[in-house]
């Protein structure tokens, strides 16, 4: 399964993305608000990226590439909650907000989902500020829904209605 976008590739993730996927998980930048501590070794990664092959076109779940370079990854690993992650030498450039509106055009044309969610770190102004350019709304808070390298994260989740996703205007 392939979606280009006007600069990307999101496409299913294939055994030879380990290299780079494993250089987007173990930067601590990159995982400071991922659910897991930076991967430590190729072999973490590669039972990560295992899982994420196996379940197949289940899951629109995406590597993005950006010039032929695995850069990251988005889509809908445990669907209907979006998740994504880029290496942080392509942040700030609008990739991740691209790569998201094609993941969420896609599987609201190929399933029949009603409403996506998200989960993000109250401190991630950047992934909130995302989901709300996306039309996701906040749905609530709590308090301890994430255990990361011993630590406790909260959760704001967000919401994302089909009806609203096709009224939005155009990107």
């Amino acid at each position: 399964m392939e979606i280009r976008t006007p600069r990307l590739l999101l496409r299913s993730a294939r055994p030879e993305d380990l290299a780079a996927m494993h250089a987007v998980l173990s930067d601590p930048r990159a995982t400071e608000w991922w659910s897991t501590p930076p991967h430590a070794d190729l072999a973490q990664t590669e039972v990560w990226l295992a899982g994420m092959i196996a379940n197949g076109d289940r899951h629109p779940d995406f590597v993005i590439e950006r010039d032929g370079v695995v850069i990251g990854k988005v889509g809908f690993y445990a669907p209907p909650d979006i998740g994504y992650i880029l290496h942080p030498d392509h942040w700030g450039l609008g990739l991740a907000g691209e790569a998201a509106q094609a993941a969420i055009d896609h599987v609201f044309t190929v399933t029949d989902l009603q409403a996506l969610t998200a989960d993000v770190d109250p401190d991630n102004a950047a992934s909130i500020r995302l989901l709300e350019r996306l039309g996701f709304v906040r749905t609530g808070f709590a308090e301890r829904t994430w255990n990361v390298g011993g630590e406790w994260k909260n959760s704001f989740y967000y919401g994302l209605s089909r009806s609203d996703w096709l009224l939005r205007a155009p990107a």
